[in-house]
């Protein structure tokens, strides 16, 4: 399963270009018969995803395709169809279908992207609440409550927003994060539809009512910022590079701590292989190991190799099958398609037929399970694990439970113990409109019933806005707690 926040902003360098006269229409804009020609292309690319009906009828994925279609073609302005899109494609329930903010075309990305509309803070939503975590300064300090943003309570704000966010089923804990401001993605997902949804402030300035940690309640003029300025607060990580992105500390308790904040190495040059060898060999002695997932989505199955050294016997995933919508992708669709192995357009030529018109994925497509490799470790082991998790982090986390070798601390995980898409993908491009939008196509199916639902920890701990406002980390807290009582 991949990250799809950090990858695609590779793969759409890389990508064919399929013909986009985006562009060249800026000024005239498209006709109601071009944006008629987009909703075609997406009916025809909806039929290739594999999870279109795992949370819709066919009856209600047409009368939504309906109303959208109306909506989308009496548009007027990019803006608007690029809300009406993500709205639309956010009812299928898929964590990884969207339209990705690093896969779209320059004119769209400066047209949508760049504008000087954000907040100039972080924050986290705690119970409901906009919970100032970062860059508030004097008027707003670490722990501050929002009460208003320019008149609007951010608990409407949040139930506005909340319908464009993506998530894996009815898993809303994961919407509600990437409606969060953490600092630790390139485009923050609230950035861009509270920018869309609410547009600029007057004057440039957003008139905040709050209440400080010290009960005193204070209004504030902050100057709203642009692309850029969010880009400066971001602490920066090189995915692509050759230094270890990941952290490793021996605390003085005798306990390890490894921070993970991405999975997506797809095209870095360094070893991280070796890099994390090396710091589990030196666990000897350690009182235990805390592996800090929390702010991780996903990309390689970085995972399995700690999990590989802890276990005695194979790990066996759930019971599923891969499943694809297609053997070929038809040719009508093909100039559309965007993706980084061509293989994907036969995706299903020697695939076996299932269900429901469903092809089953064989040979390099099963799922395997994990198996003991490695220089053993005997040392208890604890994983931060929270709704960023919904990739290649929810499969860790659930084959981590399945171990019994690493116990689980923090908020139940996104993703879905249903099945997720994700695998291979395409990028779907509507020439009239110049909107990408991301197409899963292999659909993962749980042979057993299982709730809709992420992974819930061992220990459930929530953070509060007093742990906010005075730095502290009680899921951390929390975790070390249990490795010294075990110690």
């Amino acid at each position: 399963m991949i990250d799809r926040r950090q990858m695609l902003a590779r793969l759409s360098a890389t990508a064919a270009a399929a013909t986009l006269p985006f562009a060249a229409r800026a000024v005239d804009g498209p006709t109601a018969a071009d944006l008629k020609g987009d909703v075609a292309i997406l009916r025809e690319a909806l039929a290739l995803h594999p999870g279109l009906y795992r949370y819709n009828s066919p009856a209600q994925i047409e009368a939504r395709l309906a109303q959208f279609e109306a909506a989308f073609v009496a548009a007027s302005r990019l803006e608007t169809r690029y809300l009406l899109l993500s709205r639309f494609l956010a009812t299928i329930r898929c964590g990884h279908s969207y339209c990705n903010f690093f896969n779209q075309k320059k004119p769209v990305t400066t047209a949508l992207f760049a504008r000087s509309t954000r907040l100039p803070f972080h924050f986290r939503w705690i119970g409901g609440a906009m919970i100032v975590t970062e860059h508030g300064g004097s008027d707003l300090p670490r722990g501050s409550e929002v009460l208003a943003i320019n008149g609007v309570a951010p608990r409407d704000m949040l139930a506005q927003l909340l319908p464009y966010a993506r998530a894996d089923g009815h898993n809303d804990a994961k919407r509600v994060s990437l409606l969060e401001v953490r600092g630790d993605d390139d485009i923050e997902f609230f950035d861009v539809f509270h920018g869309l949804a609410f547009g600029a402030p007057p004057g440039s300035l957003h008139r905040i009512t709050a209440r400080r940690p010290d009960g005193k309640r204070v209004a504030a003029a902050l100057p709203a910022i642009d692309l850029d300025q969010r880009r400066a607060q971001r602490i920066e990580r090189d995915y692509r590079g050759g230094d270890p992105v990941w952290d490793w500390s021996l605390r003085s308790d005798g306990i390890a701590v490894l921070t993970m904040p991405s999975w997506a190495l797809y095209d870095s040059k360094w070893d991280w292989q070796g890099w994390l060898d090396d710091r589990l060999d030196s666990l000897a002695g350690a009182k235990g190991l805390v592996i800090d997932l929390r702010g991780n989505e996903g990309g390689e199955d970085c995972g399995d190799r700690i999990l590989a050294r802890l276990i005695r016997a194979p790990v066996v995933t759930p019971l599923a099958e891969r499943r694809v919508r297609f053997r070929r992708t038809p040719a009508s669709l093909n100039p559309y398609l965007d993706t980084w192995d061509d293989s994907f357009r036969m995706l299903g030529v020697d695939a076996r037929p299932g269900v429901n018109g469903f092809y089953v994925l064989q040979g390099a497509h099963a799922d395997s399970s994990i198996q003991p490799a490695g220089r053993p470790l005997d040392l208890p082991v604890a994983a931060l694990i929270g709704p960023v998790n919904s990739s290649a982090t929810f499969q860790f986390a659930e084959n981590a439970r399945r171990s019994g070798r690493v116990r689980l601390f923090g908020a139940t995980t996104g993703g879905n113990r249903r099945g997720i898409n994700g695998g291979c993908f395409f990028f779907v491009r509507l020439p009239a409109s110049g909107i990408e939008f991301d197409l899963p196509l292999i659909g993962y199916f749980r042979l057993r019933p299982e709730p809709d639902t992420g992974i819930a920890p061992d220990i459930a701990v929530a953070t509060s806005v007093a742990d906010v406002a005075a730095g502290r980390d009680p899921v951390m807290r929390r975790a070390t707690e249990w490795l010294n009582q075990r110690g």
